[in-house]
């Protein structure tokens, strides 16, 4: 029981730590630049206290449960032998994590209500929300894809740069021909699903089965994955995006 208070109060220690710059950028702007208190001060103050809280939760959490978890399942998989499970285990893990993903969801129902004001779809709940729903489930399709071919790198030993460079370049060539319209939400879809729900499984998965594979150095094979997270759904969307106004 003190063990795990020690490791809390380090935790929220680290937390504060992580959110003083935030914290000291905004008040030197408010009481120095602008020279004013702002509105609700206290509701602010009660607001990053939350915050601290909350991050101190998450990252707890991370460390004693999902860390271990996705890390556990890479390797019992792996010393199984199965390649069609292992493959089929990151494939889920992508799509499920991303689907989950608050920040998709926020760019999502975003991204359908500028398209509906826009034209590019019928401005209505119904059209807005397949939008919405294949948005995400186009984008967590493609960071499932991404992670099978991550998990595939690694066993086989491909070169992650060369794999990373061939896919810009491909990226490079769909933003010539997608629509206009949709080639800055695939960008931003890129960026949304290396968040708080994916990034700690995906890096556990890539570490642990690069730990339990003889030959293969976790620093060296067992990062990357996020790189393929974040560049195939640019891929996915832009192609999303000929599809749909192609139909």
């Amino acid at each position: 029981m003190i063990q795990n208070l020690t490791a809390f109060w380090t935790h929220t220690k680290g937390s504060m730590r992580d959110l003083a710059p935030i914290v000291i950028v905004i008040a030197f702007f408010e009481f120095v630049v602008l020279q004013q208190v702002p509105d609700g001060l206290f509701g602010i103050l009660a607001g990053v206290l939350i915050v601290v809280i909350g991050l101190t939760l998450f990252i707890y959490g991370l460390e004693l449960a999902l860390f271990p978890i996705g890390d556990a399942l890479a390797v019992a998989l792996a010393t199984k032998g199965s390649l069609f499970w292992l493959l089929t285990f990151a494939f889920a893990l992508g799509f499920g994590t991303t689907i989950a993903e608050p920040a998709l969801t926020a760019i999502a129902t975003e991204a359908s209500e500028i398209a509906a004001q826009d034209g590019a779809i019928p401005n209505t709940e119904d059209a807005m929300r397949k939008y919405m729903l294949g948005l995400r489930v186009t984008v967590a399709l493609s960071v499932g894809t991404a992670l099978v071919l991550g998990v595939l790198r690694i066993i086989l030993g491909w070169s992650l740069p060369v794999m990373i460079i061939s896919g810009y370049i491909l990226v490079v060539g769909m933003t010539a021909i997608a629509p206009a319209d949709i080639v800055g939400v695939a960008y931003d879809s890129g960026g949304v699903t290396t968040s708080t729900v994916t990034v700690p499984l995906v890096t556990a998965l890539g570490v642990g089965l690069a730990s339990s594979l003889r030959g293969r150095n976790p620093m060296t094979d067992g990062f990357g994955l996020i790189a393929f997270a974040s560049l195939t759904p640019m891929i996915f969307v832009m192609a999303y995006g000929g599809i749909i106004q192609w139909l």
